[in-house]
């Protein structure tokens, strides 16, 4: 990656020396030979790292350091100044700088201080970046009756420390969900573990939790932080609790309540105040009735329940859902051809929401960046080439069983049903009269 570099520097002598050095070590440099050049350069262009000399024609370079904080907060400032004005250029360290410099520069010093600077840089844009992603925005589900019901339950196990128990089929999104309740919580500052119950089974599964010490199993050559150690101040996320065995389910309800454990191997009791997010794809009412899992454990985890629908129980949000997964990979055409949009909202989605984005996604690649079509969605074509083969009428099958889909969850109304399968009322009108003329 190339760094843009600008010096601030009335000596023409100074910057052409600086220039050609910098240049050759790969960095990209503009200069400029007053503050008023350096504020107009900086209002066009963000720089990673600027050099500045103290003395100016119009003023003194520390005048130009709050400006950048301002309005580049992660770059570099390397300020160069004589021998006299030392304390000016620690005041302007305290005020922003990240060094300084006395004349004559010593080059080989110069590029060790925009090294050291511009891994500041890297650290602050890490920082930055870490905190956008923690304050996450609202999310998008879709906008059905049934997903703005769920919406609400997940706003209030944001806002609230009780246990949630995350229910629905596999791609639905349960993991995403936790996290933004986790991220947009009272725990935000603290850490999110995740743990995948069906990959640890049994004593595995103790130990990645609980920890271990130094002989406690035939491996365990050293002491092990367990992972509620780690969650502690933050929020634990049980991915498919339903997989968890039944002796490890009994131990950890007294963790639940207790907020205290032992590491395998280990009498000290040790405590971690975790918050606890669970998520499975089963119906623990049936697990509990057929003895694979423990109702009270059940009663436990159901203080905060949120289900979340399929994206077959709710087709009316795949339109919308296809043009925000569109927006999101910032790709030009959102809008997709009626017969195109009708397939996708009659479709099964057996993987759910997760399915529909990567094969939005997939698609948007093959496109590459022109107007989609049937051949960019690999696959799902195949079943409606299928249905027409075993049902050649009139209308295209897949289209006839679309049109009466939706009208059904519109409830025949006609202006919804054409908004929903994004057709004009008009267009929707001649196909269903064409459609009555073939079933007559």
């Amino acid at each position: 990656m190339s760094h843009y570099i600008l010096i601030v520097d009335d000596e023409p002598s100074i910057v052409t020396l600086l220039n050609k050095y910098l240049s050759q070590q790969g960095y990209v440099v503009s200069a400029a030979f007053s503050l008023a050049e350096a504020r107009e350069v900086l209002a066009a262009k963000e720089f990673h790292a600027v050099i500045v000399d103290q003395n100016l024609p119009d003023g003194k370079g520390i005048e130009l350091i709050s400006e950048i904080r301002m309005t580049s907060p992660t770059a570099a400032i390397v300020m160069i100044t004589g021998l006299a004005d030392i304390p000016l250029a620690v005041d302007a360290m305290q005020n922003g700088a990240d060094n300084f410099l006395t004349k004559p520069v010593d080059l080989k010093e110069l590029s060790v201080f925009l090294k050291k600077s511009l891994e500041i840089v890297s650290l602050r844009r890490f920082a930055k970046t870490s905190d956008r992603l923690k304050k996450r925005g609202p999310i998008f589900f879709g906008m059905s009756e049934a997903m703005g019901r769920a919406l609400e339950m997940v706003q209030l196990a944001a806002e609230n420390e009780g246990c949630v128990l995350i229910t629905g089929n596999t791609g639905v999104g349960k993991g995403v969900l936790a996290r933004w309740i986790h991220d947009n919580g009272g725990r935000a500052a603290g850490a999110f573990v995740e743990v995948s119950c069906p990959s640890f089974r049994g004593e595995l599964l103790r130990s990645e939790l609980y920890g271990h010490a130094k002989g406690a199993f035939t491996s365990a050559v050293q002491d092990q932080d367990g992972l509620l150690e780690a969650a502690d101040g933050g929020t634990l996320f049980l991915d498919e609790i339903g997989d968890m065995d039944l002796y490890i389910q009994a131990q950890f309800l007294k963790v639940i309540e207790d907020k205290t454990y032992r590491r395998l191997g280990e009498t000290k009791v040790r405590r971690s105040d975790f918050r606890l997010i669970c998520a499975t794809h089963r119906d623990l009412q049936d697990e509990v009735a057929a003895g694979r899992f423990r109702k009270d454990l059940l009663f436990r985890l159901q203080m905060l329940p949120l289900h979340i629908p399929s994206l077959r129980e709710r087709q009316e949000d795949i339109p919308a859902l296809v043009r925000h997964f569109l927006a999101e990979y910032h790709y030009r055409y959102r809008d997709l051809s009626p017969d195109i949009m009708q397939f996708l909202v009659s479709y099964s989605w057996p993987g759910n929401i997760r399915e529909l984005k990567n094969l939005i996604e997939r698609a948007a690649l093959l496109a590459r960046d022109k107007e989609l079509k049937r051949q960019h969605f690999t696959g799902l074509w195949d079943t409606a080439h299928a249905d027409r083969a075993a049902r050649p009428d009139t209308i295209d099958a897949l289209e006839q069983d679309a049109i009466r889909n939706a009208m059904k969850q519109c409830n025949g109304n006609v202006a919804r049903t054409a908004k929903l399968l994004g057709l004009s009322p008009a267009t929707l009108y001649r196909r269903i009269k064409s459609m009555k003329s073939g079933d007559a």
